[in-house]
């Protein structure tokens, strides 16, 4: 397994628990953060403290993710030819097919004639 590979798992799951942080805040305070109040009297970990945690978590998770991606390019293997383009290059030459050749079209017979669209008088005389 490259290391550009290891990188990659891990920008997807990385990925995913970000979208996971975010998916469970709820900005008008109804999210994970009040499930955690019990009525008002009991408080687990308290209210603030979940907005905190789920706050860090997403600035932690968003850096990791940017952090990661910058150093998957760094990963990335790199042959040692070099691959340009030929649109570049001015001594490529590239050849395209001929294309075939059409069926004789002689046989079928026209839909209106010539002779007749000459034939026909002119209704401005």
């Amino acid at each position: 397994m490259s290391t550009f590979t290891i990188f990659l798992i891990l920008i997807v799951v990385v990925a995913f628990l970000l979208v996971v942080v975010v998916m469970v805040q709820n900005p008008k305070g109804g999210g994970l953060s009040s499930s955690f109040g019990g009525g008002g009297t009991q408080q687990l970990g308290g209210v603030k403290k979940t907005t905190d945690f789920l706050d860090k978590s997403t600035w932690t998770l968003a850096t990791l993710l940017l952090v990661l991606i910058l150093l998957s390019n760094v990963a990335i293997n790199r042959s040692s030819e070099t691959v340009d383009s030929k649109a570049l290059d001015p001594d490529a030459t590239t050849t395209q097919p001929l294309p075939e050749a059409l069926p004789n079209t002689q046989d079928a017979a026209p839909a209106t004639s010539t002779e007749e669209a000459t034939d026909a008088p002119a209704e401005n005389e």
